[in-house]
Protein backbone atom coordinates (compact mmCIF):
# COMPACT_ATOMS: atom_id res chain seq x y z
CA UNK A 1 0.00 0.00 0.00
CA UNK A 2 1.35 3.42 -0.99
CA UNK A 3 0.10 6.25 1.21
CA UNK A 4 0.74 9.77 0.00
CA UNK A 5 -0.14 13.09 1.61
CA UNK A 6 -0.31 16.09 -0.71
CA UNK A 7 0.58 18.98 1.58
CA UNK A 8 0.55 22.77 1.41
CA UNK A 9 0.99 25.57 3.94
CA UNK A 10 0.28 29.27 4.19
CA UNK A 11 2.52 31.52 6.30
CA UNK A 12 2.83 34.99 7.82
CA UNK A 13 5.66 35.80 5.40
CA UNK A 14 8.42 34.27 3.33
CA UNK A 15 11.29 33.85 5.79
CA UNK A 16 11.13 31.19 8.46
CA UNK A 17 14.61 32.13 9.69
CA UNK A 18 13.40 35.64 10.52
CA UNK A 19 10.49 34.29 12.55
CA UNK A 20 7.69 33.96 10.03
CA UNK A 21 5.20 31.29 11.08
CA UNK A 22 2.72 28.80 9.62
CA UNK A 23 -0.93 29.91 9.68
CA UNK A 24 -2.62 27.11 7.69
CA UNK A 25 -1.89 23.48 6.80
CA UNK A 26 -3.85 21.51 4.21
CA UNK A 27 -3.39 17.79 3.53
CA UNK A 28 -5.04 15.51 0.96
CA UNK A 29 -4.63 11.75 1.45
CA UNK A 30 -4.19 9.30 -1.41
CA UNK A 31 -3.72 5.55 -1.08
CA UNK A 32 -2.58 3.72 -4.21
CA UNK A 33 -3.25 6.91 -6.20
CA UNK A 34 -6.88 7.10 -5.07
CA UNK A 35 -8.33 9.87 -2.92
CA UNK A 36 -9.53 8.48 0.41
CA UNK A 37 -11.43 11.53 1.67
CA UNK A 38 -9.47 11.30 4.92
CA UNK A 39 -7.98 14.77 4.63
CA UNK A 40 -6.55 17.02 7.34
CA UNK A 41 -6.82 20.79 7.53
CA UNK A 42 -6.30 23.41 10.18
CA UNK A 43 -5.67 27.11 10.69
CA UNK A 44 -2.97 28.07 13.18
CA UNK A 45 -2.58 31.08 15.45
CA UNK A 46 0.99 32.19 14.60
CA UNK A 47 1.42 34.36 17.69
CA UNK A 48 2.66 37.22 15.51
CA UNK A 49 1.37 39.65 12.88
CA UNK A 50 0.89 38.66 9.25
CA UNK A 51 2.86 40.68 6.71
CA UNK A 52 0.76 42.78 4.34
CA UNK A 53 2.32 41.12 1.28
CA UNK A 54 1.32 37.68 2.61
CA UNK A 55 -2.24 38.86 3.30
CA UNK A 56 -2.53 39.93 -0.33
CA UNK A 57 -1.63 36.39 -1.40
CA UNK A 58 -3.87 34.30 0.89
CA UNK A 59 -6.34 36.81 2.32
CA UNK A 60 -6.06 35.45 5.89
CA UNK A 61 -6.18 38.12 8.58
CA UNK A 62 -4.82 38.42 12.11
CA UNK A 63 -8.38 38.80 13.42
CA UNK A 64 -9.47 35.53 11.80
CA UNK A 65 -6.59 33.61 13.40
CA UNK A 66 -6.93 35.14 16.89
CA UNK A 67 -9.04 32.29 18.29
CA UNK A 68 -7.36 29.44 16.37
CA UNK A 69 -5.16 26.79 17.97
CA UNK A 70 -1.41 27.35 18.23
CA UNK A 71 1.05 24.99 16.57
CA UNK A 72 1.92 23.44 19.92
CA UNK A 73 -1.74 22.42 20.23
CA UNK A 74 -1.91 20.68 16.86
CA UNK A 75 1.64 19.29 16.51
CA UNK A 76 0.87 15.81 17.85
CA UNK A 77 -2.28 15.46 15.76
CA UNK A 78 -0.40 16.59 12.65
CA UNK A 79 2.52 14.20 13.21
CA UNK A 80 0.18 11.26 13.83
CA UNK A 81 -1.58 12.02 10.53
CA UNK A 82 1.52 12.22 8.32
CA UNK A 83 3.66 9.55 9.98
CA UNK A 84 4.92 6.91 7.52
CA UNK A 85 3.58 8.70 4.45
CA UNK A 86 5.20 10.17 1.38
CA UNK A 87 4.67 13.93 1.45
CA UNK A 88 4.07 15.48 -1.97
CA UNK A 89 4.81 19.21 -1.83
CA UNK A 90 5.29 21.93 -4.46
CA UNK A 91 8.55 23.79 -3.77
CA UNK A 92 9.08 21.47 -0.83
CA UNK A 93 12.13 23.30 0.58
CA UNK A 94 9.91 26.24 1.55
CA UNK A 95 7.24 24.24 3.42
CA UNK A 96 9.72 21.83 5.01
CA UNK A 97 11.80 24.72 6.39
CA UNK A 98 8.70 26.22 8.01
CA UNK A 99 7.53 22.86 9.38
CA UNK A 100 10.98 22.07 10.79
CA UNK A 101 11.06 25.48 12.49
CA UNK A 102 7.62 24.93 14.03
CA UNK A 103 8.55 21.43 15.19
CA UNK A 104 11.74 22.78 16.75
CA UNK A 105 9.74 25.29 18.78
CA UNK A 106 7.72 22.51 20.41
CA UNK A 107 10.74 20.29 21.10
CA UNK A 108 10.17 17.87 18.20
CA UNK A 109 12.84 16.64 15.77
CA UNK A 110 12.76 17.76 12.14
CA UNK A 111 10.23 16.37 9.69
CA UNK A 112 12.62 13.82 8.16
CA UNK A 113 12.90 12.06 11.53
CA UNK A 114 9.17 11.28 11.70
CA UNK A 115 9.15 8.42 9.19
CA UNK A 116 8.20 10.48 6.16
CA UNK A 117 9.85 11.11 2.82
CA UNK A 118 9.30 14.17 0.66
CA UNK A 119 8.66 14.45 -3.08
CA UNK A 120 9.03 17.92 -4.58
CA UNK A 121 6.66 18.44 -7.52
CA UNK A 122 8.45 21.65 -8.51
CA UNK A 123 11.63 19.66 -9.17
CA UNK A 124 9.58 17.08 -11.06
CA UNK A 125 7.94 19.78 -13.19
CA UNK A 126 11.28 21.41 -14.00
CA UNK A 127 12.61 18.08 -15.24
CA UNK A 128 9.50 17.44 -17.33
CA UNK A 129 9.17 21.02 -18.64
CA UNK A 130 12.62 22.65 -18.64
CA UNK A 131 12.68 26.36 -19.33
CA UNK A 132 8.94 26.79 -18.78
CA UNK A 133 6.93 28.34 -15.95
CA UNK A 134 6.07 25.70 -13.37
CA UNK A 135 3.97 27.55 -10.82
CA UNK A 136 0.77 25.90 -9.62
CA UNK A 137 -1.31 28.08 -11.94
CA UNK A 138 0.97 27.38 -14.92
CA UNK A 139 0.77 23.62 -14.32
CA UNK A 140 -3.02 23.77 -13.99
CA UNK A 141 -3.13 25.47 -17.38
CA UNK A 142 -0.69 22.96 -18.91
CA UNK A 143 -2.59 19.92 -17.64
CA UNK A 144 -6.05 21.46 -18.21
CA UNK A 145 -7.03 21.43 -14.54
CA UNK A 146 -9.76 23.90 -13.63
CA UNK A 147 -8.45 26.49 -11.17
CA UNK A 148 -10.87 29.30 -11.95
CA UNK A 149 -12.11 29.18 -8.33
CA UNK A 150 -8.60 29.97 -7.06
CA UNK A 151 -8.72 33.74 -6.59
CA UNK A 152 -6.47 33.57 -3.50
CA UNK A 153 -4.02 30.98 -2.23
CA UNK A 154 -5.28 28.54 0.38
CA UNK A 155 -3.52 25.50 1.83
CA UNK A 156 -6.34 23.01 1.34
CA UNK A 157 -7.40 24.36 -2.06
CA UNK A 158 -3.79 24.39 -3.30
CA UNK A 159 -3.25 20.85 -1.99
CA UNK A 160 -6.34 19.70 -3.93
CA UNK A 161 -5.02 21.29 -7.15
CA UNK A 162 -1.54 19.88 -6.54
CA UNK A 163 -2.99 16.39 -6.11
CA UNK A 164 -4.58 16.63 -9.58
CA UNK A 165 -1.35 18.00 -11.05
CA UNK A 166 0.71 15.23 -9.46
CA UNK A 167 -1.58 12.54 -10.85
CA UNK A 168 -1.37 14.12 -14.30
CA UNK A 169 2.42 14.40 -14.19
CA UNK A 170 2.89 10.79 -13.06
CA UNK A 171 0.10 9.09 -14.98
CA UNK A 172 2.35 7.62 -17.67
CA UNK A 173 1.25 5.83 -20.81
CA UNK A 174 -0.09 2.32 -20.58
CA UNK A 175 0.81 1.46 -24.15
CA UNK A 176 3.07 2.87 -26.84
CA UNK A 177 0.80 1.48 -29.56
CA UNK A 178 -1.83 3.65 -31.20
CA UNK A 179 -5.17 1.94 -30.82
CA UNK A 180 -6.70 1.35 -34.28
CA UNK A 181 -10.30 2.08 -35.08
CA UNK A 182 -12.02 -1.18 -35.99
CA UNK A 183 -14.91 -2.01 -38.21
CA UNK A 184 -18.26 -2.33 -36.49
CA UNK A 185 -18.63 -5.74 -38.13
CA UNK A 186 -15.41 -7.74 -37.58
CA UNK A 187 -14.11 -9.57 -40.63
CA UNK A 188 -13.96 -13.35 -40.26
CA UNK A 189 -10.36 -14.47 -40.29
CA UNK A 190 -9.35 -16.58 -43.26
CA UNK A 191 -8.83 -20.26 -42.63
CA UNK A 192 -5.25 -21.03 -41.77
CA UNK A 193 -4.56 -17.49 -40.54
CA UNK A 194 -2.98 -16.65 -37.22
CA UNK A 195 -4.87 -16.32 -33.96
CA UNK A 196 -6.32 -18.79 -31.55
CA UNK A 197 -9.09 -20.92 -33.00
CA UNK A 198 -9.35 -18.98 -36.27
CA UNK A 199 -11.94 -16.65 -34.71
CA UNK A 200 -13.01 -13.18 -35.75
CA UNK A 201 -10.31 -10.52 -35.91
CA UNK A 202 -10.86 -6.75 -36.08
CA UNK A 203 -9.09 -4.99 -38.92
CA UNK A 204 -8.09 -1.41 -39.66
CA UNK A 205 -10.41 0.79 -41.65
CA UNK A 206 -8.79 2.05 -44.87
CA UNK A 207 -10.04 5.45 -45.99
CA UNK A 208 -8.89 6.04 -49.55
CA UNK A 209 -8.52 9.50 -51.05
CA UNK A 210 -11.12 10.60 -53.58
CA UNK A 211 -10.15 11.61 -57.14
CA UNK A 212 -10.61 15.30 -56.29
CA UNK A 213 -8.41 14.94 -53.19
CA UNK A 214 -5.70 13.21 -55.23
CA UNK A 215 -5.84 15.98 -57.83
CA UNK A 216 -5.56 18.65 -55.16
CA UNK A 217 -2.61 16.81 -53.64
CA UNK A 218 -0.86 16.61 -57.03
CA UNK A 219 -1.42 20.33 -57.55
CA UNK A 220 0.07 21.08 -54.13
CA UNK A 221 3.16 18.96 -54.87
CA UNK A 222 3.51 20.68 -58.23
CA UNK A 223 3.70 24.00 -56.43
CA UNK A 224 6.43 22.70 -54.14
CA UNK A 225 8.30 21.32 -57.16
CA UNK A 226 8.20 24.73 -58.83
CA UNK A 227 9.21 26.70 -55.74
CA UNK A 228 12.07 24.30 -54.95
CA UNK A 229 13.24 24.20 -58.56
CA UNK A 230 12.76 20.49 -58.98
CA UNK A 231 13.67 19.42 -55.46
CA UNK A 232 10.33 18.12 -54.19
CA UNK A 233 11.40 15.01 -52.27
CA UNK A 234 7.89 13.47 -52.34
CA UNK A 235 7.77 13.50 -56.15
CA UNK A 236 11.32 12.15 -56.34
CA UNK A 237 10.38 9.25 -54.07
CA UNK A 238 7.24 8.56 -56.09
CA UNK A 239 9.30 8.51 -59.30
CA UNK A 240 11.83 6.15 -57.74
CA UNK A 241 9.07 3.85 -56.50
CA UNK A 242 7.55 3.82 -60.00
CA UNK A 243 10.87 2.73 -61.50
CA UNK A 244 11.21 -0.07 -58.93
CA UNK A 245 7.64 -1.24 -59.52
CA UNK A 246 8.26 -1.39 -63.27
CA UNK A 247 11.47 -3.38 -62.94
Amino acid sequence: MTRQIILDTETTGLNARLGDRIIEIGCIEMVNRRFTGSNWHTYVNPERRIEEGAKAVHGITDEFLADKRKFADIAGEFLDYIRGAELVIHNAAFDVEFLDAELGRVGQPVLAEHGVRVTDTLKMARQLHPGKRNSLDALCDRYQIDNTHRTLHGALLDAELLAEIYLAMTRGQNSLAIEPEVLKEPVTQAKGGGGAGGGKKPVLQVLRASESEIAEHRQFLGGIEKESRGRCIWLALEAEAGVKDAS
